[in-house]
């Protein structure tokens, strides 16, 4: 690419200030839109910010002959410098790449901004175009989103962005998926099996699908016992599970009743399972009645107080 005098193109930022023995360089990278007399020569003194050619398009290389950099050397006041020789001035546009990552980036902020992300809900985002590359200059922000309309029945969505060192904004669609995060099982349990963390691993879904599965969150699911067998994948529901049975049907389990500072126990059968907490029937089997209790964590049954030591 051939480099134009900047003195053709707009007015002049220098002066006719006289250098000190200026020196031509034969390869310079710059990070701006103008070349300066800086850029192009050591020891450029008062003149050092003056412009003097177009830079190339970021992340570009753009070759001036000497014929032209003498032409706007003259056209500034530089009427002489050294020259170790060179015959032309490769000029190189430092750059930053914008890609489909940072993109994805400013359109997660804007989505976050109108509170679309939320609570773990984070965006899949797919360009239209295969490969999203774009050479932008090298400062600290490269890219800036300008509008973003989206559609969220359709997941459709257009973006305009402004690119540093690009003059026209960017303009790109897409799809957007809001996605989430569910347990799913890592091995088949069966029936009965109580639930522990090494147990799932936390996969990704589409938000649609969750909202559609109602599946349980990890915390609804630890420390619960399974009401069935569930294969390997599987993303349970909070139906799917319950707490865990501390006393089955027909088990000898111990009775507990407290009176006063005296606590009477006695062995009995089972009629039910029972969760701790949960009601539970027991059989004396001496006296042959029939207990009402409380099934406790320990597997143990507690009646209530009021019941009498002959109601045992």
């Amino acid at each position: 690419m051939k480099l134009l005098p900047l003195a053709i193109t707009f007015t002049l930022l220098g002066s006719s200030a006289t250098l000190a023995t200026p020196s031509l360089r034969g390869d310079i990278t710059v990070n701006a839109a103008i070349v300066t007399v800086g850029d192009m020569f050591d020891n450029a003194g008062a003149l050092a910010e003056t412009g003097i050619f177009l830079a190339p398009a970021p992340g570009t290389t753009g070759i001036v002959p000497l014929s032209d950099v003498q032409h706007a050397a003259r056209l500034i006041g530089l009427a002489d410098f050294d020259n170790v020789g060179f015959t032309r001035v490769r000029v190189v546009r430092a750059s930053t790449l914008v890609d489909a990552a940072l993109l994805d980036s400013l359109i997660d902020a804007d989505l976050e901004r109108r509170g679309i992300l939320a609570d773990g809900v984070t965006a899949d985002t797919h360009f239209d175009i295969a490969d999203v590359s774009i050479n932008a200059e090298a400062v600290d922000t490269p890219a800036s989103l300008v509008s973003l309309r989206y559609l969220p029945e359709t997941g459709a969505f257009a973006a305009r962005f402004t690119v540093a060192g690009i003059d026209r904004p960017v303009d790109l669609t897409g799809t957007l998926e809001l996605m989430t995060t569910t347990p799913r099982l890592i091995a088949t349990k069966p029936a009965g099996a109580i639930l522990t963390e090494a147990d799932f691993e936390i996969a990704p879904v589409p938000l649609s699908t969750a909202d559609a599965g109602g599946y349980a969150a990890l915390e609804q699911l630890v420390g619960k016992q399974l009401l069935r067998q569930s294969h390997t994948g599987l993303m349970l529901k909070p139906g799917d599970v319950g707490e865990p049975t501390v006393i089955t049907r027909n088990a000898l389990v111990t009775v507990v009743l407290k009176v006063g500072a005296m606590t009477l126990t006695v062995k009995g059968q089972s009629l039910g399972n029972a969760a701790a907490g949960e009601p539970v029937d027991v059989l004396n089997p001496l006296t042959r009645k029939m207990l009402h209790g409380i099934a406790r964590p320990d597997g143990t049954v507690q009646i209530p107080t009021a019941t009498t030591v002959t109601g045992l």
